[in-house]
């Protein structure tokens, strides 16, 4: 009895530290792609943290009505996509989403009626894969900045483009895969930041001075950046 308590206790602990693991690997892959992203590496782990937020707190009030309630966060807006049994719970998700503290804006295109089949599910999986193909493929798109979420064929995008043009660009890449009925764009304009040497004014010109041995005027002349 107590060999098999042992091993139990083994196969707990081993659990325990596998799950600690994958999480920690989870997050620091999650961190590479922040910082090859147009935001901050803060931005998206407060996005992160909101969308998970969300997520618990929809669980936590009715884990079946939003167990197809889908949650995602791109420069502090909140897109609602899924399912949900009545329009009721529809209303009660966009309320638990509106609680989150960093959020500006939330998006609801929670669909009343009954939970997907899985062919449908597999559809919508096989819509995103060709839609970020697409984008990764293009010259005219950083898909990197944008996150896609398919559900009946319908398409949503959230993230950010640097150009009016580059916003159209992934919308129309977005609409020609087959199987997609509507393109929803919520992504947002906005330019790299600029250099910070570009930011900052012309400094003062220096000399050399004749206190180092060096005679005044014989240096070379430079900036201060």
């Amino acid at each position: 009895m107590r060999t098999l308590i042992a091993i139990a206790a083994a196969l707990t602990a081993s659990i325990a530290t596998s799950g600690c693991m994958t999480a920690a690997v989870g997050t620091a892959a999650s961190v590479g792609v922040y910082a090859l992203q147009d935001r901050t590496i803060g931005e998206g782990i407060d996005d992160a943290g909101a969308s998970s937020q969300v997520k618990m707190r929809l669980m936590a009030a009715d884990s079946i009505a939003f167990q197809e309630v889908d949650v995602e966060v791109a420069n502090r807006n909140l897109l609602l996509s899924g399912t949900a049994p009545t329009a009721e719970h529809r209303q009660m998700a966009e309320t638990i989403a509106r609680s989150a503290r960093i959020i500006d804006n939330v998006y609801n295109e929670i669909v009343v009626g009954q939970p997907s089949t899985f062919a449908q599910s597999a559809q919508d999986e096989w819509i995103t894969a060709q839609i970020r193909t697409r984008l990764t493929a293009s010259p005219h798109v950083r898909a990197i900045n944008i996150n896609i979420e398919t559900f009946h064929g319908n398409v949503y995008l959230m993230g950010t483009a640097r150009t009016d043009q580059e916003l159209r660009r992934a919308a129309e890449i977005a609409s020609v895969v087959r199987g997609v009925t509507r393109v929803v764009s919520f992504m947002q304009v906005r330019a790299p930041d600029m250099p910070y040497y570009a930011q900052a004014p012309s400094g003062p010109e220096y000399r050399g001075g004749g206190d180092d041995g060096v005679p005044a005027g014989d240096g070379a002349t430079y900036q201060q950046r």
